[in-house]
């Protein structure tokens, strides 16, 4: 470990394992930097005309996304109760509170679902145009009925639980063999539910990098084999990337205003970094500076803080900081931050807040009993970036620094609800009991 960054003052509470606000020092104006960021807009157009081509086959083998046509989509819902409710007992911003329900997406029930989705569905065109199976102007609902051709092959990749979901369910629902390597803090219901679906778990005591890194291994040994590589997928990254662009639709749709006048903060929850790099990268190049994204980390996992604080990115874990990587939140529990998303967010990302355990099933009850809405506790780490626009003096510097702190009552803040949907009913009963 760097004593340089150890002694570091925006650092002591991060190495205290302490709730705190870090700001990022390096943020630049977006149209600085854009153009030199290892991802473009036009890849994330093609990601966009892609989940369109594939839409008649997820329509086929999903009914549930009948509704949205194929699309996997989640709905944009304001909390104005669960915000009167939280104004009661503490300090919180001005302005207009929503949550961003990818905890409700079909097929895989998380944000999860479009990355990993994506992914599996970009890889199944390469296959399926090399054989001659497809042409790009053919109706894909066809690839429905190549399950033989697909079941030659298998998909494979390391996960803590949902990440696992999405690529599992969506590689089996093909055909393909699918193998999801797990890590130990994956949740038991998860890995039995992939077991359902006729996926192959494999566990792995320790943490979600050494799940990886043998998914990666055995991946590697196999000409048959796909490997989706959640710490240096851009397709992963581009998957997430098109959701705010079906965001901007709804945020139309329910007359919110995104301008200079208007500001929008976001707070995504953030493992590795995929999903919320690419949702904070789409949402840059929609909004620019007008929007100001966060991630939410657990205090003794907060790896993407680190790797961007310390400018060491994928090259810093959190044991160098004498963490544990432990949390409640398994969809967060993960050690060392993706380089790629590191690289892209070292310019673009506003900030970081880390949150306590225990807040995550308060913030969870407080949720379900003013909106009767229910999201996986790691979705609640999203709170803390809600909250601590209002508590941490840090966070009330950036807002005079970027001349928002007159403009909060117009503003609008948007938690990212990363999971939810398939959390068994007991499971959920003992999620909203549970206190620390």
């Amino acid at each position: 470990m760097n004593a340089a960054w150890r002694e570091d003052p925006a650092l002591r509470d991060v190495l205290a394992a302490a709730e705190t606000c870090w700001i990022n020092p390096e943020k630049k104006p977006f149209s600085a930097v854009a153009d030199g960021l290892p991802v473009k807009p036009g890849e994330v157009d093609d990601a966009a005309d892609r989940l369109d081509r594939f839409a008649p086959l997820l329509r086929h083998l999903f009914p549930e996304t009948e509704a949205d046509c194929g699309r996997i989509e989640s709905p944009l819902r304001g909390l104005p109760a669960l915000r009167e409710k939280l104004s009661w007992r503490e300090r919180v911003p001005e302005g207009r509170l929503f949550l961003k329900l990818d905890s409700e997406l079909a097929v895989a029930g998380s944000v999860k679902a479009r990355g990993g989705i994506y992914e599996v569905l970009k890889h199944t065109e390469e296959l399926a145009l090399e054989a001659g199976l497809l042409r790009p102007d053919d109706d894909y609902a066809d690839l429905a009925r190549q399950r033989d051709f697909f079941a030659k092959y298998t998909v494979q990749v390391g996960s803590t639980g949902n990440l696992g979901l999405s690529i599992g369910i969506m590689a089996a629902a093909l055909g393909y063999r699918a193998v999801v390597h797990m890590s130990a803090d994956a949740r038991q219901w998860k890995k039995d539910l992939l077991r359902q679906k006729g996926v192959d778990v494999r566990e792995y005591d320790g943490d979600y990098g050494k799940a990886v890194e043998q998914g990666r291994a055995l991946s590697d040994a196999d000409p048959m084999s796909y490997f989706v590589d959640d710490e240096h997928s851009k397709n992963l990254f581009l998957g997430y990337a098109v959701a705010a662009r079906r965001l901007a639709e709804q945020l139309t749709d329910q007359n919110v205003t995104v301008d200079d006048g208007h500001p929008l903060f976001v707070t995504v929850p953030c493992g590795v970094g995929g999903a919320p790099g690419g949702v904070a990268y789409g949402l840059k190049l929609l909004y620019g500076d007008n929007v100001h994204v966060f991630f939410a980390e657990p205090v003794q996992c907060p790896c993407m803080l680190l790797g961007l604080a310390t400018g060491e990115k994928d090259g810093v874990c959190v044991q160098d900081a004498g963490l544990t990587g432990v949390t409640e939140a398994d969809g967060l529990a993960v050690a060392r931050p993706s380089k790629l998303v590191c690289d892209v967010m070292e310019h673009t990302l506003s900030g970081e807040f880390t949150v306590a355990d225990g807040r995550l099933y308060d913030d969870l009850r407080a949720l379900h009993a003013a909106e009767k809405l229910f999201i996986e506790p790691s979705a609640c780490a999203a709170f803390a970036g809600y909250r601590g626009l209002a508590q941490f003096p840090v966070a009330q510097s950036y807002l005079k620094a970027h001349g928002l702190a007159g403009k909060l009552e117009n503003a609008s803040h948007i938690l990212w609800a990363t999971g939810g949907r398939l959390v068994p009913t007991l499971t959920r009963k003992e999620y909203l009991a549970k206190r620390l």
